[in-house]
């Protein structure tokens, strides 16, 4: 069986990336990551995604936190969403550099294939490591500083969602049958999601688009943010 390294944060866009991989057959490896977020709530979702499709290849990894980030730094305030196209102060310096890399490491290391994550260019909040040239010039580099790559097997990576919107995003969730009740999108990591944040903002006005009803809790009235979205 085909196998692939699926990056697993415990949020929606990540796990409906789990849910395509499965679907196209494939013997999948999450790796997720504990590099000192504020939002350590996607973790305790991380384990529950994997019980619920009972994988056995979850690896967990610790990462020391470099700090800069409203995510990583409890002296950033995480923003209200703004709808700007900046680049936000909940970026996380070189985090998708810093993912793909091991989960390069770890495809060698298993003989894997495929790297699936769940970046996004179009309802995303500015980051430029979830950009299609920047993924691109990493798969350039795996190429060339891989032994799969040099020996003409470079391991692809894989971006199921890298062209739709939020909404179409959960609809595939869905046809997957993806445990979407399962996941968190909060930046601020509370027992309940904000509804405010960037994160929380872009899945509401996904799940409004989409028709379909969000099934985690929100410490808002979603009915009245809807209003407003």
């Amino acid at each position: 069986m085909k196998r692939a390294i699926v990056l697993l944060s415990g949020g929606l866009d990540s796990t409906t990336c789990l849910s395509v991989a499965l679907a196209k057959g494939y013997e999948v490896y999450p790796i997720s990551f504990d590099y000192g977020q504020r939002h350590k709530k996607e973790l305790d979702c991380v384990r529950q995604i994997v019980k619920y499709y009972d994988i056995k290849n979850h690896k967990l990894i610790h990462i020391d936190n470099v700090g800069g980030s409203a995510l990583t730094d409890s002296n950033i305030n995480v923003p209200d969403y703004e709808g700007t196209s900046n680049i936000p102060v909940t970026y996380v310096p070189a985090r998708n550099i810093i993912f793909l890399s091991y989960a390069v490491g770890y495809a060698e290391v298993v003989d894997a294939d495929a790297i699936f994550i769940g970046v996004n260019a179009i309802d995303y909040s500015g980051y430029p490591d979830c950009r299609p040239e920047f993924i691109e010039a990493f798969e350039r580099m795996i190429k060339v500083g891989t032994k799969r790559g040099v020996e003409g097997k470079p391991i692809k990576i894989e971006t199921p969602l890298l062209k739709l919107s939020k909404a179409e995003i959960i609809k595939l969730a869905y046809e997957n049958k993806a445990p979407l009740h399962l996941t968190t999108s909060c930046y601020r990591g509370g027992d309940k999601a904000c509804g405010v944040c960037d994160s929380c903002v872009l899945r509401l006005k996904g799940f409004k688009e989409a028709g379909i009803e969000d099934p985690i809790e929100y410490s808002i009235d979603v009915e009245e943010k809807f209003r407003t979205l």
